[in-house]
């Protein structure tokens, strides 16, 4: 079970404990909360075994506040801003759990579609070894974001996941793994920093679903 089902599961027993308390109180009958509770228990099994978690991260999406959109919106441009500028292909991108969906995403609140081919190629990557390093700084640049636009950081987990997962792919040392986080983290720091102007432009264009071409054309244009 993902994590999005394990925090509804964590919600559904809460609600219920607290509903046994209060039942008494408020004269409901105590068979209500716990139906209600093994109902959503259930639903959440069936959605994780059959639909590998996309139905409660659309519900939950619902619930998603303008702030929370607002961050995250800020955390892909990140990731959409460096990958620009390093030279990796964007495909296309996100911002809402429905949008992923449509598109045949695996199940998530959005994210930038970026196009890692290149990195399969172990021949290109012994030309260019800076195509590795490039790609571990777009990785690290929605929480770069957040740093440099709220002074902390609330997603970025399955972005760290995919980092360790990309230094495991290319047989690099596991130990490594924090020294390269650290070095990635600074560099898109750098970059969005640097390019502060393209990117707060970027976000507008985002917030209103440009298209790729669009943003990209945004950038070229407050860069030059």
């Amino acid at each position: 079970m993902d994590q999005t089902s394990l925090n509804l599961v964590a919600i559904a027993v809460f609600a219920m404990t607290l509903s046994a308390l209060l039942s008494p109180v408020l004269n409901i009958s105590p068979f209500i909360p716990a139906a209600t509770t093994f109902a959503i228990l259930g639903l959440a099994t069936v959605d994780s075994f059959s639909w590998e978690g996309k139905g409660l991260t659309l519900f939950l999406d619902l619930f998603t506040s303008s702030e929370e959109r607002q961050r995250i919106i800020h955390h892909e441009a990140g990731h959409f801003l460096a990958a620009y500028c390093l030279g990796i292909p964007i495909t296309g991108y996100t911002l809402t759990a429905w949008e992923t969906f449509r598109q045949g995403e695996k199940a998530g609140i959005g994210g930038v579609q970026l196009d890692f081919s290149l990195l399969s190629d172990q021949e290109k990557i012994s030309k260019n070894p800076l195509i590795v390093e490039r790609t571990f700084t777009v990785l690290m640049a929605g929480i770069a974001a957040e740093k440099v636009i709220y002074n902390n950081v609330e997603g970025g987990e399955e972005d760290k996941q995919n980092l360790r997962e990309l230094i495991k792919l290319l047989g690099l040392r596991a130990d490594i793994y924090q020294q390269k986080e650290n070095w990635a983290l600074l560099q898109a720091k750098n970059l969005l920093v640097r390019h502060q102007t393209a990117y707060e432009g970027l976000v507008k264009l985002m917030e209103k679903r440009a298209s790729v071409e669009e943003c990209q054309k945004l950038i070229r244009e407050k860069m030059n």
